[in-house]
């Protein structure tokens, strides 16, 4: 092949323009970032990198997500580049590793950076380009962090392209790439080959969508966009959401059948949903008796080579009528059936959750989304407009389909109003996720010094976004610091009649303080034993209402944050208003108590130091929920216990006419407008000090750099003796080899002796129990485990203890897994238990046993690689690891190509 190889010299099609303009961009050596809507055709930039490598004689990566992706590229690109050519490295599988074309999880790629690799040799020797797959993944919050890594680290030398969907800030991407890496092009395109069509099914049947509804709609989509709610939308046209009714599942297929619209994608974000569809269908037959013999035959061919690993008859009786069930809790064999079937076009609909979005090769004719909302580990959440355009965009077939079509079904939620507003929503943007781990930590520390690792951390893409907001957000600063300069210095001038007017009323003024001073007095000396007895009761957080006299006396409620003793005084308390502002009072300023209101959290409450009553003092972001929380409370209470009575005994001392001056009301009016003026005046200066207020601590959390999470990070590293001297000790080179969310986690358990007697089964259960986390309420299992694993998972307990001390004391949020739930299932496995019989005995669905199963091996098989652990540990984990992978928890087609 030439130097410069022509397209039309590996594709026999014409190619799109981003596509050519991608392709140039990869001769003149430059990296890349494909931003394009979903089957738009990137994976040709791709295929693309990967023939001008080869006629090179130099090698690709492609990294992927998800094992399931790279386990689908690795079928692909034997097809296409023949078997010998392509190899592949996920956590439990390594094929052909010194392979031209490598396929692995981005997480795999990353690691080659901190030495944890299963290649001995130099893993990036004569590699050409990288492509990272489905680089959206960056805004993953758990996982983004990888992209960030692979890319800072990644060597110049090599060429990256960055595949990504529509985002939009893709510019951003390319911009901080080229500055990290070197040039970098960015090829944006909006061009679909197969054109979406959107429709709305109701009770009423299939409506089209377009950019313009009916009036009515108009007026809907407008209403949204101000920003009220569907449900006030709702109820002003007199439609109760409890009530609307939601079209079958039946009545959508039968409707998009009749429409020829079929193959299609039924996203619905439960696993058991899915499931429950596909029972639910049992009168409909979507195939042809010619598809449903070539479906027999699949199926027979299936169940030879997998008997055990086959689901429910209700299953294979729904597959054979052309409806089947796609999501995380199936068993991977059945999954690539169900995969190999629709692919053919055997399987008419597919009851999938969102994951079947993320990239795997399942082009259909259509895609129907039951809900705009999800339910999620912290809650209800409406889509994000990137997940809705990945569902969106599986619908149509380049070479198959004219159009694909996106059907948007009724829920009890959400309607054609949010339906039209996703469909003209604009793409989210990339966020960074990035955070120093302790094996990137470590890493960094055994090869360069502080400021260079600082160089280093502070090329991440957060940074780079904090450096684009921070110019913006200091000159924000600035323009309302001139703000306030000018307020204070403003001046409002009394006329000469209202300055008379205004002695004279201050004469009177000085009367009244007098008054009301002996007033006080008075009250002080009879209320102070009173207030003192009864403030010992009150706890910290009680609603109350003070009297605060730089503030012309004004009442206002409270809460009780902290109280000071003093020695043969009353004591003082510590009250956050519910304007937000902190005041240092003494006891009898204390005006009501509110009985019925539950005392208030205080938690995350940054109190200031006030030395003595009197001052002021705004208070932050935090304490600001708190003070809205006052606000709204108040208004809730019903027993309210009056402490003072000054206010009753001075309104009867001014009706006495001590202090009532009525010859100046009429003089007062202008007066009083002026007054109104002063304190109009003072809450300007009061608002723009609180806005100055919020900036900077903005400002100050986004400059609480990445840098000091990496301090914060060694500060741990070396209070459990893995950094000594900022460079790693023998426990600390063990734990940069071991790969996993939380390195340090890990590594302590390994070195701490705890595991070194444990059968080859107990020490599966104690493994499965530090790597993965279930967040799930149901989870059960009859299986009970051993008494020396009992005896280990209580031992290492303390050492998660500390570890979830010193992380809460450094601020560093890095997930410790520990699911006890499963041991007994996982040490059961490992003696040999047959799956069918394992599966009865849990709750858990047999995919996410596998998935458990595998990130166990992942561990297990590490723990031989490390330099410190025990010999009999090291032994054991071997023998461990043979105990549990096998079918179905192996991965039975690539196992058996398997030779290393």
């Amino acid at each position: 092949m030439p130097e410069r190889i022509h397209p039309s010299y590996i594709f026999p099609f014409p190619l799109d323009p981003f596509q050519l303009e991608s392709i140039e961009a990869l001769n003149q050596g430059h990296s890349l970032v494909v931003s394009a809507p979903t089957g738009s055709g990137k994976t040709l930039v791709a295929e693309y990198a990967i023939y001008r490598a080869l006629s090179h004689h130099q090698r690709v990566f492609y990294t992927t997500p998800l094992k399931a992706l790279s386990n689908q590229k690795l079928r692909d690109f034997r097809k296409q580049f023949g078997v010998e050519r392509v190899g592949l490295l996920t956590g439990d599988i390594t094929l052909n590793r010194n392979a031209e074309i490598l396929v692995m999880t981005t997480e795999i790629f990353r690691n080659m950076f901190y030495g944890v690799s299963n290649i001995q040799e130099d893993p990036l020797k004569k590699v050409e380009a990288v492509i990272l797959d489905e680089c959206h993944y960056m805004n993953d919050a758990q996982r983004g962090t990888v992209w960030e890594e692979s890319i800072i680290h990644c060597p110049l030398n090599i060429q990256i392209v960055a595949l990504s969907a529509t985002i939009a800030n893709a510019g951003q991407l390319a911009d901080w790439i080229d500055r990290v890496h070197g040039p970098t092009t960015l090829v944006m395109s909006d061009y679909r080959p197969v054109a979406l069509r959107f429709n709305f099914c109701s009770i009423k049947g299939l409506h089209p969508l377009a950019v313009t509804q009916t009036r009515k709609a108009d007026y809907q989509l407008q209403t949204f966009k101000k920003g009220k709610k569907t449900q006030d939308i709702l109820k002003r046209n007199k439609i109760n959401t409890l009530h609307v009714e939601i079209p079958p599942i039946q009545f959508v297929l039968l409707q998009m059948a009749e429409r020829q619209m079929l193959p299609a994608i039924y996203f619905i974000f439960s696993r058991r949903n899915c499931d429950k569809a596909v029972t639910e269908l049992h009168e409909i037959t979507l195939v042809t008796q010619a598809e449903q013999i070539r479906i027999n035959h699949h199926l027979n061919l299936y169940k030879v080579n997998h008997p055990t690993a086959i689901r429910e008859a209700c299953h294979i009786d729904a597959l054979r009528r052309g409806i089947a069930a796609h999501h995380a809790g199936i068993l991977p064999p059945w999954k690539e059936l169900i995969e190999q079937l629709f692919q053919e076009g055997l399987i008419k609909v597919v009851f999938a959750t969102e994951t079947l979005a993320a990239g795997i090769n399942m082009p259909a004719r259509s895609t129907i989304i039951s809900s705009l909302s999800k339910r999620t580990e912290t809650g209800h959440r409406p889509l994000q407009s990137n997940e809705f355009l990945q569902m969106a965009g599986r619908a149509g077939r380049r070479g198959l389909d004219k159009q694909g079509y996106v059907v948007i079904v009724q829920s009890h939620l959400e309607g054609i109003v949010e339906a039209t507003q996703l469909i003209n929503s604009k793409s989210d943007p990339l966020t960074s996720q990035f955070v120093p781990t302790y094996g990137m930590v470590i890493s960094l520390m055994e090869h360069n010094n502080l400021n260079q690792a600082k160089e280093i951390i502070e090329r991440s893409f957060g940074q780079y976004l904090v450096s684009l907001n921070f110019a913006n957000r200091q000159a924000t600063i600035k323009r309302l610091r001139s703000q306030l300069s000018s307020l204070n210095q403003q001046s409002i001038p009394l006329t000469i009649k209202e300055s008379q007017v205004n002695e004279k009323l201050n004469s009177c003024l000085r009367e009244e303080r007098y008054i009301l001073s002996l007033l006080h007095q008075e009250w002080n000396e009879k209320s102070n034993p009173i207030l003192t007895s009864v403030l010992r009761l009150l706890k910290e957080g009680v609603l109350i209402n003070v009297r605060i006299t730089s503030q012309n006396n004004a009442i206002l409620p409270a809460v009780l944050v902290r109280k000071i003793n003093r020695p043969s005084q009353s004591p003082l308390i510590l009250c956050l208003t519910c304007e937000n502002i902190w005041v240092l009072l003494s006891c009898n300023s204390i005006v009501r108590l509110h009985t019925d209101i539950d005392y208030l959290k205080l938690n995350n409450i940054n109190s200031p130091s006030i030395n003595h009553p009197g001052p002021l003092i705004i208070g932050d972001n935090g304490s600001m929920r708190l003070a809205l929380a006052i606000a709204h409370i108040v208004n809730y209470s019903k027993i309210i216990i009056q402490i003072s009575k000054a206010d009753a005994s001075l309104r009867s001392q001014l009706k006495l006419g001590i202090v009532e001056k009525r010859d100046f009301k009429k003089e007062s009016a202008a007066i009083q407008e002026y007054r109104r003026n002063i304190k109009r005046h003072k809450r300007e200066i009061l608002k723009l000090a609180a806005e100055i207020n919020h900036q900077e601590v903005e400002l100050k959390d986004q400059t609480r750099s990445y840098w000091d999470m990496f301090l914060s990070t060694v500060e741990i590293l070396q209070h459990f003796g893995c950094i000594h001297q900022l460079k790693p000790t023998s426990i600390g080179r063990t734990i940069s080899l071991i790969r996993g969310d939380n390195e340090l986690w890990l590594g302590l358990i390994l070195v701490s002796g705890h595991l070194d007697d444990l059968q080859p089964s107990e020490l599966v259960a104690v493994a499965e129990s530090i790597t993965v986390e279930i967040n799930r309420p149901d989870i059960s299992c009859t299986y009970m485990v051993s008494l020396p694993v009992n005896k280990a998972f209580h031992a290492i307990n303390e050492i998660r203890c500390e570890l979830l001390q010193a992380q809460q004391h450094a601020r560093v949020s890095i997930p410790i897994w520990w699911e006890p739930e499963l041991m007994g299932l996982a040490q059961a496995w490992s003696n040999g238990v047959a799956w069918n019989n394992l599966i009865q005995n849990t709750s858990i669905d047999e995919g996410d046993i596998v998935k458990i199963m595998r990130r166990t091996i992942d561990f297990l098989s590490q723990i031989p690689n490390c330099p410190t652990v025990s010999e009999r540990l090291r032994s054991n984990a071997s023998m461990a690891l043979n105990t549990i992978n096998r079918f179905p928890v192996s991965d039975s087609e690539l196992w058996l190509d398997r030779k290393e």
